[in-house]
């Protein structure tokens, strides 16, 4: 079964309406950036079939859609002097972005970073609008970190060597602040404009990550997320100079630290906290008083993007939970009052409502996961395990129509955090590294383990299905256990990690690296971990799903298994998206993605 989607088809209703049958077709808002004077908001959303680039009032009123072309945007940022909206575009859906700005009034589009098959993405811009912080990476691997005028294109390179990225430029312009190293063992560095000398924040041991940072309004200090030194990140104020040591600002021993923004003035930083499990909380932290207050009454279980106002009297955010896809509300610091900025449309069904579960793996290792319920189940019943991406990621609390889906069909999900993945530590998001790998799959076993002994599944009625490295996963659930699972389905999985790193993005490789191994020192392990080299232990009928734009988990690794299946006759279905890459971005491609998946999985485990 193969599928090319023409976007022309689809419209949605200005105001849209209840969405119970069709959660595929719910509106989804994200990524808020605040205009200068704090009246406007600029945000991506799908309202109109695929990502672009809106703006609406902070008050509400009509959003108004800002013209940045026919091809999905994935993220946007207000500059400080509200000249320009940059815009980070996805070309066909894949995974090698360009950057772009545009005037807010949507005159003057134009291209600065992301040329041909350099990948750009941006961090922050300067506090006076002149400067991008953006990085690139070029077809060959190599990267380098800019600041890039956005009127005239004109570049200042500010780091070269792989994986280097741009993330911010001190107020007073004299320095950047760049990122370097693979997934969990990045640093900061800063970097002196002029000149090109750089300073390392923290060494890069391998002992910890330090991936999000920004100066202070004074340029003394950096303030940066990192689990150097300690198992949860936390919020360490680094001293710019060689004078000084690591000072702990904010942590907690039951959280991770995910996200903060310091106010103009540097008095106060909000801080975004994953609490164990999953949801979100915020806290204010006055940086005078070293008092901290939590935000109560969020608008969802888990919240994205917090930016502050100028005179730090609201949050603009956006959240979701199970049961409210992404919306962008504003939060009054002071009251705790929250007010939706995009139409958070009402749903006319029951709310979903998952449960969290604590159960040990093979090993004695604690393992989570998020019990979502079919309708009309109240025993043992049908049911799929859905393993995320990253693996990195991490199943939280959040909308997702693929999972209200399969539910409304009478078939639960439980979607179970692994180890490696984050949310829990350093050494649980490293777990599976490299060797340790099959300790990560043997968790598999361990989690169907525990759904069928806890009486949540009928053993002969039970799948499996995930994206991306869940859609590997997936893959080795069915080819290293095959006597449990009935059906399976596959978005997007590597099936062959030497093929995959063979074909893959070359900045992505190396990023990867840390995590799965190197393709010349790790060339056994890798093959011994590849799916592909077990296809014909695979026995359940299986869905595979891919976008051919995927420059990621290349279309490649779909494809080989789909035809090593075909040739044994083995029961295989293909589902191809001709315009979409590693992540399914256009609503008339996720309409057909949720409504196949479901019908296939109820097909083979309800009777």
């Amino acid at each position: 079964m193969t599928t090319g989607l023409d976007e022309g088809n689809w419209s949605v209703p200005e105001e849209p309406a209840p969405y119970a049958a069709d959660p595929a077709a719910a509106p989804a808002s994200w990524g808020p950036t605040l205009s200068p004077s704090g009246d406007a908001v600029a945000y991506v959303s799908d309202r109109s079939g695929e990502p672009r680039l809106w703006t609406s009032s902070v008050d509400g009123g009509s959003p108004v859609l800002v013209d940045t072309g026919p091809e999905p945007v994935e993220s946007v940022k207000w500059s400080p002097n509200g000249e320009w909206i940059a815009v980070s575009i996805a070309p066909g859906g894949s995974d090698r972005t360009e950057i772009w700005v545009v005037r807010p009034d949507g005159g003057d589009l134009h291209q600065i970073g992301g040329f041909g098959r350099t990948n750009g993405w941006f961090g922050y811009w300067s506090h006076d609008g002149a400067w991008l912080a953006v990085a690139e990476a070029d077809a060959v691997g190599w990267s380098a970190a800019h600041l890039i005028d956005p009127s005239t294109g004109w570049r200042v390179t500010v780091g070269e060597a792989d994986l280097r990225a741009a993330i911010d430029v001190s107020r007073d312009g004299t320095m950047a602040l760049v990122r370097g190293g693979p997934r969990s063992a990045r640093w900061l560095e800063v970097v002196d404009i002029e000149s090109g000398a750089a300073r390392q924040l923290y060494p890069a041991d391998g002992e910890g990550s330090t991936d999000v940072g920004r100066f202070s309004p004074d340029g003394t200090q950096v303030y940066v997320r990192t689990d150097v030194g300690r198992e949860l990140p936390a919020l360490v104020a680094l001293p710019v100079g060689t004078v000084g040591t690591p000072r702990v600002v904010a942590e907690r021993d039951d959280a991770e630290l995910e996200y903060f923004t310091v106010s103009e003035d540097g008095g106060i930083v909000v801080l975004l906290w994953n609490e164990f499990g999953g949801r979100s909380a915020v806290s204010v932290l006055d940086l005078r008083t070293g008092e901290e207050r939590r935000l109560s009454g969020l608008p969802g279980d888990v919240v994205g993007h917090p930016v502050l106002s100028t005179d730090a009297s609201t949050i603009t955010l956006s959240a979701e939970s199970p049961s409210l896809p992404p919306t962008i509300w504003t939060v009054e610091v002071a009251s705790c009052a929250a007010k939706p900025v995009t139409y958070p449309t009402p749903l006319a069904a029951a709310a979903i409502v998952p449960e969290l579960h604590r159960f040990t793996a093979h090993d004695g290792l604690e393992l989570t996961g998020w019990l979502y319920p079919g309708v009309g189940v109240t025993d043992a019943g049908p049911m799929v395990l859905h393993f995320h991406g990253g693996p990195e990621a991490q199943e939280r609390p959040v909308w997702n129509p693929l999972f209200r889906e399969i539910v409304s069909r009478g078939i639960s999900v439980f979607a179970p955090n692994v180890r490696g993945s984050s949310g829990f530590g350093r050494a649980f998001v490293n777990a599976d590294n490299i060797e340790h790998r099959h300790a990560g799959i043997e968790d598999v076993r361990s989690v169907a383990g525990y759904v069928v002994d806890a009486g949540l599944a009928d053993p002969a009625r039970l799948g499996v299905f995930g994206r991306s490295y869940g859609g590997y996963l997936t893959l080795v659930a069915l080819t290293w256990f095959p006597d449990l699972f009935a059906v399976g389905v596959d978005t997007c999985g590597m099936s062959d990690l030497l093929a995959f790193y063979e074909r893959t993005e070359p900045w992505v490789a190396s990023a990867a690296f840390s995590k799965y191994g190197h393709p010349d020192d790790d060339r056994d392990l890798l093959h011994d971990l590849s799916p592909i080299h077990r296809i014909d232990r695979l026995r359940a009928p299986l869905l595979v799903v891919h976008g051919a734009n995927d420059t990621n988990v290349p279309l490649y690794e779909a494809e080989q298994v789909v035809a090593a299946l075909e040739a044994r006759n083995a029961p295989v279905q293909y589902l191809r998206f001709e315009d979409e890459g590693h992540v399914i971005l256009r609503k008339p491609s996720k309409i057909v993605y949720v409504r196949a998946v479901g019908a296939f999985l109820a097909g083979h485990l309800l009777p």
